[in-house]
């Protein structure tokens, strides 16, 4: 079943709305920060990392955002350019404002962290004036990052999308995307939280993240009672991550699907949730059966995770159904799903 109807007409698949920022992964693996020397240099950022998983995948994608008038925003463009990523809608900053930069740091396959340089950041200066509806009049969907809401003028720019996507029978899909930067407290986080998930089709988040955005209406919500709940408001899909335990997707319908985890050898434990979603995106794109979509998404995170990168090892349609059938060769027809 096909629970959100895209309209096929349109010129864009997806056009994701947030950050584009720089990733600085360690060279040398098993060291702290502190003790780190050499770093490689890869295109970050959540919303820009799903945007080029759903590029490699064969969407159709543009891009809205904010960058650094500088050589760092050069190369966001040059990345997106090359990827086949609409930029006509990435504006220069023009008051200084920097390109977040994010150091990682990789102590072991399961011990990783993010350090995130976000003050007088470029993407949360994006204006209300910058966002275009005959833009988002032209896309099957558009995926707004929950880090878009932390500050103005970029949350209230974030919003007007939305406004313009509901107007346009544009689906909305909201990805959490929770980071702790830039955001002043808990209520903060999840009144804005909450109007855009109070207004999307599709929400993405880990426990904690609905946990977040649930922080003025009810404490420990089981999965059950927080799908129903965002489903109440209008969602036809709601995901639910737990980590290395999988996640579940709840309908509208009152099904539910789950998908675990397919076993890999992991080298990092960041970036697999921007391929979950892109990958998962792309099955609904393609109309595929919740649980399919679902295997799609486990398959190309576990991927992701194995590598040193994230934009630059996002994977194809192709690599992806190899990789899940030999994953089931090795493990069983049923490796992922319970």
């Amino acid at each position: 079943m096909q629970y959100i109807q895209f309209d096929n007409g349109r010129k864009f698949d997806v056009i994701p709305l947030g950050r584009a920022t720089i990733d600085l992964n360690p060279v040398e693996i098993n060291r702290t920060l502190a003790q780190s020397a050499t770093f490689k240099k890869y295109l970050g950022g959540s919303p820009a990392n799903v945007a080029v998983g759903l590029a490699r995948l064969g969407k159709k994608v543009g891009f809205i955002g904010k960058i650094s008038d500088d050589r760092f925003g050069d190369f966001i463009i040059d990345y997106f350019k090359k990827e086949g990523i609409d930029v006509s809608q990435i504006y220069r900053a023009e008051n200084g404002e920097s390109l977040g930069l994010t150091f990682t740091e990789i102590l072991s396959p399961t011990e990783s962290s993010i350090l995130m340089y976000r003050n007088s950041i470029a993407d949360l200066s994006l204006n209300v004036d910058e966002i275009d509806e005959d833009y988002i009049r032209n896309t099957k969907a558009i995926s707004i990052s929950g880090t878009a809401l932390a500050q103005s003028p970029s949350r209230e720019a974030a919003l007007k999308a939305m406004e313009y996507a509901k107007k346009h029978n544009t689906a909305v899909i909201f990805d959490i995307d929770y980071r702790k930067y830039n955001w002043k407290n808990k209520d903060e986080i999840a009144i804005y939280y909450s109007m855009m998930g109070k207004n999307s089709d599709l929400v993405i988040g880990s426990r904690e993240e609905f946990n977040l955005m649930e922080g003025l209406v009810a404490e420990n919500s089981s999965d059950i009672e927080t799908a129903n709940r965002w489903i109440g408001y209008g969602n036809k899909i709601v995901v639910i991550k737990h980590g290395k335990d999988g996640s579940t997707a709840y309908t509208e319908d009152g099904r539910k699907y789950s998908i675990k985890p397919f076993p890999v050898k992991l080298m990092k434990s960041f970036g697999g949730g921007d391929a979950y979603g892109s990958a998962f995106i792309y099955g609904l794109l393609e109309g595929w059966d919740i649980i399919d979509a679902l295997e799609f998404g486990s398959a190309s995170a576990a991927m992701l995770v194995a590598s040193h990168s994230c934009s630059d090892a996002m994977p194809k349609v192709e690599e992806i159904k190899k990789f899940i059938k030999e994953e089931k060769a090795k493990y069983g027809e049923m490796v992922a799903r319970y």
